[in-house]
């Protein structure tokens, strides 16, 4: 419902819609129409961050990077690529370029052109020294304000080439495109190469910088660490030849070895103990005491040199224990035992036992095993002893373990730390003498000329402007809240809306002759009258007077009234038309009627003077400011209006507007029915309101709206002779 009134809307604005996109693009011509050529170039740089081929190999840590790090690298690159140092760089050998050269890059500068030679030299060599120094133009000297005025009249100042400098990345490669675009293919081509040129530059300048910097950073931590992990060591070294301390494991390892071996050497000499002592108490009771004196007596002397070999031999053995078991020793112990045991075969060969006795073989066998347990007692003596001082020995290293434990513990940590900076001091100093990836691999050269904007600019301008007039239509649609049909009158004023009637001008029709002519607007508006004719007869029944009225003036009361009166007359009905409209009689004016209401209800005419034999009478007024009851009295009034009730079939009185509410109030006294017209694209306002509010407060009697001056495509008149105003 909404779209065909707002395609309704754009149909009656069609011109705006035409002649705003049509001046839009004129004044776009004659802006653009002087508009230089222009030429584009392109230069390609590779950043190396994707393609590693000429990479470091040791540099194995951005085949890891993610998609997200590479892109936030691309961006830090371009976004490095239009810093103001960089275009300033780019700016300076521009100017120094055209300040030098016969044949400049921008030729038809008149700023330029009015430089003496002198200026030119100071410029030349004021920018010069920028370039060598890489800084910046300072606006604070008057002297730079000056050149920075040429830059920008030049069109080479950073802000300006930045506007027309695009800088992306290719899709997801390893390249970077530089295009930029000016009215000189040679500007376009050495702005790319400059660009590309400077920006190699201070990335490597930045990242030499940048990684000297980390290495002296790292060299200065690394001497720290050296020293920590060196002070250690010496505390360590210290403590060991203060405490004598060799090499504590290896120390630990021997005293745990020796002390086992002593305390099995042990075990095996008491267990040889008790073995002897077991065997000569056997011995022992096998001899009587008899035969035990007789040999005793006769081994007297050759006992005597066994028992000094015995204290020989324990000394010995002694010696041999406590040098830890030397070699040197083992022999003489060896040698001595076989002194020994020679001494007792001698006594072996001699008799000195009773001849008659059986048991020569145990006596021998006692001494020998009298002098293994004499060797036994004396050996686990000794290694008792040994095994005391080693065990003292012993204890003393654990203290020395503790200690030496935290300073290795400390030293280890401290060396870690420093292999750990070692390695990123080496990387870093091996990166710092490595080139920079960053190069440009495809120069810009001189391009072609590029298709003209103007057409397209004038297309834009002819475009944008026919979607704005769109817009604010569709905004002021949207924003309407005016009533155009018969349907949203009923709707915002919860009263019957009868019919609608468009709108009529001047030089349009005349009313005598709308049921004659034939042509589709005349048929149109025939039909609706029919209809709204049709609807008040349904509902003023069989009442006779009909009062027309309105909330304002000049909504169309005169010109529907009329045209409803000739609307009745096609049906055989004798129509009588009053003009009660005192502020505005516009029926009179038209009609020039040949009697008047205010001489009718004073009596100087009776009511059968009115009957012309035509379809419709007509009565008028003389217009003056009075109201109904300041014509007659109220009784006179209903007589006379009874007496025109006889004579006519319907009697159509218009009656002033809500406007003048006391004057409309008196006639809607004496009629029987109440019609109000209501003109089209009009909104309810709060004072409207009251009217509406009084129309419902007037039903039954008010029969409902009729909407004039709505406005229709089929509405097509034959232009006639005389026309019929609207009021």
């Amino acid at each position: 419902m909404e779209l065909p009134k707002f395609i309704q809307l754009l149909k009656k604005r069609k011109y705006i819609l035409l002649g705003v996109p049509l001046f839009a693009i004129a004044i776009t011509y004659f802006l653009v129409r002087k508009m230089p050529d222009a030429y584009a170039s392109k230069a390609t740089m590779a950043t190396g961050l994707v393609d590693q081929s000429e990479q470091f190999v040791l540099d194995d840590s951005k085949n890891n990077d993610q998609e997200s790090k590479i892109n936030q690298q691309f961006s830090n690159i371009m976004q490095m690529m239009q810093l103001k140092r960089v275009l300033e760089q780019v700016s300076y050998k521009l100017i120094i370029h055209d300040l030098s050269s016969d044949a400049p890059y921008t030729k038809d500068n008149k700023l330029f052109k009015e430089l003496n030679k002198d200026a030119k030299a100071h410029a030349l060599a004021t920018f010069t020294e920028l370039y060598r120094t890489n800084q910046s133009l300072d606006i604070n000297i008057s002297d730079h304000r000056g050149l920075k005025k040429v830059l920008e009249s030049m069109g080479y100042d950073d802000q300006t080439l930045k506007k027309k400098l695009v800088i992306y990345r290719s899709n997801n490669s390893d390249y970077v495109n530089i295009e930029y675009e000016s009215p000189s293919a040679e500007l376009s081509a050495t702005v790319c190469n400059v660009e590309c040129e400077e920006s190699i530059k201070y990335y490597a300048e930045s990242i030499k910088k940048g990684r000297q910097e980390a290495v002296n950073f790292l060299d200065s931590i690394l001497q720290q660490k050296k020293a920590v992990m060196d002070n250690y060591m010496s505390l360590l070294k210290n403590y060991k030849i203060n405490n004598r301390v060799l090499n504590l494991n290896e120390q630990a390892k021997s005293f745990y070895g020796l002390l086992a071996d002593f305390e099995t050497k042990i075990e095996l000499t008491q267990k040889d103990i008790a073995s002897y002592k077991g065997a000569i108490e056997n011995i022992d009771a096998k001899f009587n005491p008899t035969e035990r004196k007789y040999m005793e007596g006769a081994l007297t002397n050759i006992n005597q040199e066994i028992v000094h070999s015995k204290d020989v031999l324990k000394q010995l053995n002694d010696d041999y224990i406590t040098s830890n078991f030397n070699p040197r020793y083992k022999a003489k112990v060896d040698s001595m035992s076989a002194v020994l045991i020679f001494q007792i075969n001698q006594a072996n060969d001699k008799y000195i036992h009773n001849p008659l006795a059986v048991k020569q073989n145990l006596a021998l066998e006692k001494v020998k095993l009298e002098i293994g347990l004499d060797i036994a007692k004396y050996s686990l003596n000794t290694l008792q002893q040994e095994l005391a001082k080693l065990n003292q020995r012993f204890d003393k290293l654990v203290p020395h373990e503790a200690v030496i434990q935290s300073y290795e513990q400390s030293i280890d940590f401290a060396s870690k730390e420093y292999i750990e900076i070692l390695k990123k001091y080496n990387q870093t100093a091996l990166e710092s003498t490595l080139s920079i990836h960053l190069k440009q691999i495809e120069k810009a050269l001189p391009g072609a000329k590029l298709a003209s904007k103007k057409m397209l600019l004038m297309i834009l301008a002819g475009l944008i402007s026919f979607i704005l007039c769109l817009v604010v239509f569709f905004v002021l649609f949207y924003l309407d809240d005016s009533i155009s049909t018969v349907k949203e009158l009923a709707n915002k004023t919860d009263i019957t809306a009868l019919g609608y009637l468009p709108m009529l001008h001047h030089s349009m029709l005349q009313l005598q002759q709308l049921w004659v002519d034939k042509s589709q607007g005349s048929m149109y508006y025939k039909n609706l009258l029919r209809d709204i004719r049709y609807e008040v007869d349904s509902e003023i029944g069989d009442h006779k007077i009909l009062l027309i009225t309105s909330m304002k003036n000049g909504e169309g009361k005169t010109i529907f009234t009329l045209s409803l009166a000739y609307a009745y007359s096609i049906i055989n009905k004798k129509i009588l038309v009053i003009d009660g409209n005192f502020t505005n009689p516009s029926i009179t004016d038209i009609a020039k009627p040949a009697y008047y209401l205010e001489d009718y209800l004073s009596g100087k005419i009776a009511a059968t003077a009115f009957t012309s034999g035509n379809a419709v009478d007509i009565i008028g007024t003389y217009g003056t400011d009075v109201s109904l009851l300041e014509i007659s009295n109220e009784k006179n009034i209903i007589e006379k209006l009874a007496a025109l009730n006889a004579q006519y079939d319907i009697i159509l009185i218009e009656i002033p507007a809500l406007e003048n509410l006391n004057k409309a109030k008196e006639w809607i006294a004496f009629g029987d029915k109440v019609v109000s017209v209501f003109q089209a694209l009009q909104t309810i306002t709060p004072t409207t309101q009251q009217f509406v509010n009084y129309f419902i407060s007037l039903q039954p009697k008010f029969i409902g709206w009729v909407l004039t001056k709505t406005t229709n495509d089929k509405l097509k008149f034959k232009k006639l002779k005389k026309s019929t105003p609207s009021s």
